[in-house]
């Protein structure tokens, strides 16, 4: 009996170029997609933070523009007058308009 050549069929060049990028997407796509999620959730994490520094600075402002109300106020002024020896005299006024 005469044995029969078993030839193998050579994958060409382009095959195993396919064959590479599928491996290599196979391998790297799952660390993209990880790597991603973990910045996207950082950032979200920074964004919550700088949103209650936000909130945290408008309270101040607006207990710091409290503040300066009660200090304009036209009774504040009178009594720092008065600590000065100042006194309010409606005579002394002059409007002056254009």
């Amino acid at each position: 009996m005469a044995r029969k050549k078993v030839t193998k069929k050579k994958t060409s060049k382009f095959v195993k170029l396919i064959y590479t990028l599928a491996i290599i997407l196979t391998i790297s796509f799952p660390i993209v997609s990880i790597t991603s999620k973990a910045f996207v959730s950082k950032l979200n994490f920074d964004v919550e933070k700088l949103k209650s520094e936000v909130t945290s600075k408008e309270k101040t402002n607006q207990s710091l523009t409290m503040k300066i109300n009660e200090l304009a106020s036209l009774e504040n002024i009178q009594e720092v007058a008065k600590e000065y020896g100042l006194e309010y005299n409606n005579d002394n006024i002059k409007i002056v308009m254009k």
